[in-house]
C-alpha cells in the first residue's frame, strides 16, 4: 500500500502565518508517482517536471522533487522526482526559509528551516547555500522585500552577503531579459517597489541589470529645486509618489525611468541638467528594446521622459506648445494614457524632500487644455465650407483658440484670487 501525502506549501503557508489573505494555494504529493495522480484525474501541466491540475480545485499539486545545479545560469538545473523523495527534500530546494514551510491535512506546520521564526524576526533568509545556484533568487528576494517593506521585513545579513558573492561571480550576466522584466513588473506591483530596486544596487545586480539606474545614484541636482539632491534618491521618491497615485504598472515604470538622461550629464554643467529630457527618452527606450518591455510601458515612459519638462511648465506655456505637447503624445486618440503621463509627472513634482503633498496645477491645465480642444469638431469646420488641408489649418487653429479661452479664464480668475487676498 502506497504512503502518498499532500502538503499545503510555500506562500499559502507564510501568509497564513502573516495574516494575509491567501490568494493562491500550491500543494506537494510525496510517495506518488505521475502515474497515481493521473489515475486520480490530475491534468498534466509541467513539462520540466511533473506538475498536475486538481480536476475540482484547478490548484497546482507537484511531485515532491530534487534539483542539482548542472551548468551557470538558471537553465542549468537538473530535477529529480521519485515517490521516495521526502517533503524536507523538496522544502531545502526552495529560496527563502519563510517559503519552505508546510502543512499536513490536519493543519500541523511543517517547519524544518526556521521559517516560523524568521516571520516572527520579519527576516528575508536563504535556506541553504544552494540559494547561490540561481540568479533569478535574487530578483525573488528583492521583490519579496519589496512587498513585505510595509511589514518591516529586512533581509538577513548573511543572505546579503551570499546575494553579493553571487554578483561577483557573474551569475546575474547569465539571466534572460525576459525573466529579468518579469519579475520586474510583478515588483512594480507590490505596495513598495523602491526596495526592489535598492535591493538589487545593494547587491551590486542594479549596475549588471538596470545600468541607467545605477548611474543616477550619486550624481547631484540643484538644491532649490531638489532638496534630496542625489538623482538617484529622487527617482525612488518619484517611485513612492506614483504608488500613491497610481496602481497601473506603466504609470510606475515610467515614473521610474523619467530621469535616465540625468546620468550622462556632463560633469562641467552640474547640477544642472540642461537637455536631459531627450536622452531620457533615448535611454528608455534603449531599456526597454534590451529587456523586451511591452510597448504599452515603452510608450508611456517616452513621453514621460520627453514632455515632464514642458508639463511641469503648463502654467508658462504659450497656447501653440501646449496643443503641440497634446499632439505629440497623441492625446486625442490615447486620452487614457495621456492621463497616466499627467500621474507621472505629477508624482514626478511630488517625489523630492519637503513637496510631497504640493498640489500639481498643472495636471488640471493640460485636462482642461485636452477637454476643450476635444470639444472642437471637425465636422463644424467642414461644414464651415473649409476642404482639404485647409480643414487640418483650421482645427489646428481653432484648437489654439480653445486653448487660448482657457488661459484668460486663468488669468481671470488669478486676479479674483489676488483681489480677494488683499481684500
Amino acid at each position: 500500500m502506497k504512503n502518498i501525502k499532500t502538503y499545503l506549501v510555500g506562500g499559502a503557508v507564510r501568509d497564513q502565518l502573516l495574516g494575509l489573505p491567501i490568494k493562491d494555494r500550491d500543494w506537494v504529493v510525496t510517495g506518488a508517482t505521475p502515474a497515481d495522480l493521473l489515475q486520480q484525474g490530475f491534468k498534466p501541466v509541467g513539462s520540466d517536471f511533473p506538475v498536475f491540475l486538481h480536476p475540482q480545485t484547478g490548484e497546482e499539486y507537484a511531485l515532491a522533487r530534487t534539483e542539482r545545479k548542472t551548468a551557470q545560469g538558471y537553465h542549468g538545473f537538473q530535477f529529480h522526482t521519485a515517490a521516495d523523495v521526502t517533503l524536507e527534500q523538496d522544502l531545502a530546494r526552495r529560496d527563502l526559509t519563510i517559503n519552505a514551510m508546510a502543512q499536513d491535512t490536519n493543519g500541523i506546520l511543517i517547519d524544518p528551516y526556521g521559517g516560523q521564526a524568521a516571520v516572527q524576526q520579519r527576516l528575508l533568509r536563504h535556506v541553504s547555500t544552494a540559494f547561490a545556484e540561481d540568479p533569478v533568487r535574487i530578483l525573488r528576494v528583492a521583490r519579496f522585500a519589496a512587498r513585505f517593506a510595509p511589514l518591516g521585513f529586512q533581509i538577513a545579513s548573511e543572505t546579503q552577503q551570499l546575494m553579493c558573492d553571487m554578483v561577483a561571480a557573474g551569475e546575474v550576466n547569465a539571466l534572460v531579459p525576459e525573466r529579468v522584466w518579469q519579475e520586474t513588473v510583478r515588483a512594480l506591483a507590490e505596495p513598495a517597489p523602491e526596495r526592489f530596486f535598492e535591493v538589487l544596487r545593494g547587491c551590486g545586480a542594479l549596475q549588471v541589470l538596470f545600468p541607467e539606474l545605477d548611474r543616477l545614484f550619486g550624481v547631484p541636482q540643484p538644491a532649490k529645486y531638489h532638496p534630496e539632491i542625489d538623482c538617484g534618491i529622487h527617482t525612488l521618491m518619484v517611485l513612492q509618489q506614483a504608488v500613491k497615485l497610481s496602481s497601473a504598472p506603466e504609470v510606475r515604470f515610467a515614473a521610474l525611468t523619467h530621469d535616465l538622461g540625468k546620468g550622462l550629464t556632463p560633469q562641467t554643467i552640474l547640477p544642472s541638467h540642461h537637455g536631459h529630457e531627450l536622452i531620457s527618452r533615448q535611454l528608455t527606450t534603449q531599456l526597454c528594446e534590451r529587456l523586451k518591455i511591452p510597448n504599452r510601458f515603452r510608450e508611456l515612459a517616452e513621453h514621460v521622459a520627453e514632455q515632464h519638462g514642458r508639463i511641469h511648465k503648463a502654467l508658462e506655456l504659450q497656447p501653440k506648445t501646449v496643443l503641440k505637447v497634446l499632439e505629440s503624445t497623441d492625446a486625442f486618440r490615447k486620452p487614457e494614457r495621456f492621463e497616466q503621463l499627467l500621474i507621472a509627472c505629477e508624482a514626478d513634482a511630488r517625489g523630492r524632500t519637503g513637496f510631497e503633498s504640493r498640489p500639481y496645477p498643472q495636471a488640471g491645465h493640460f485636462r482642461q487644455a485636452l477637454t476643450a480642444c476635444q470639444q472642437v469638431a471637425v465636422q463644424a469646420v467642414i461644414q464651415d465650407g473649409f476642404q482639404g488641408a485647409n480643414i487640418k489649418e483650421e482645427l489646428h487653429r481653432r484648437r489654439i483658440e480653445a486653448i487660448k479661452q482657457i488661459q484668460r479664464n486663468l488669468d481671470i480668475h488669478s486676479q479674483e484670487s489676488h483681489i480677494g487676498n488683499r481684500a
